[in-house]
């Protein structure tokens, strides 16, 4: 994921969630929270279903880009 340009995506969505079913939902827009050792190891730090951040592999999500409008929206949804 990114590893060409270097860059960590902010949002991603999820392609595969085997052996995660219950932290991951297929086909949804997760944030990606900046994490330079992750990133190396071919990871993203994801806010999960939990509402953790955790470590996954990055081939499990696929970058997107996100409309200003959609991403103040999921910005107001991860806030306490």
């Amino acid at each position: 994921m990114s590893k060409q340009t270097g860059e960590v995506p902010e949002y991603v969505v999820c392609i595969d969630n085997s052996d995660y079913p219950a932290s991951l939902e297929l086909h949804k827009i997760y944030r990606v929270l900046p994490d330079e050792d992750a990133s190396t190891d071919g990871d993203l730090r994801i806010i999960d279903e939990s509402g953790e951040d955790y470590l996954y592999s990055a081939d499990r999500f696929v970058p997107i880009a996100v409309p200003i409008a959609v991403r103040k929206s999921l910005e107001l949804k991860v806030l306490p």
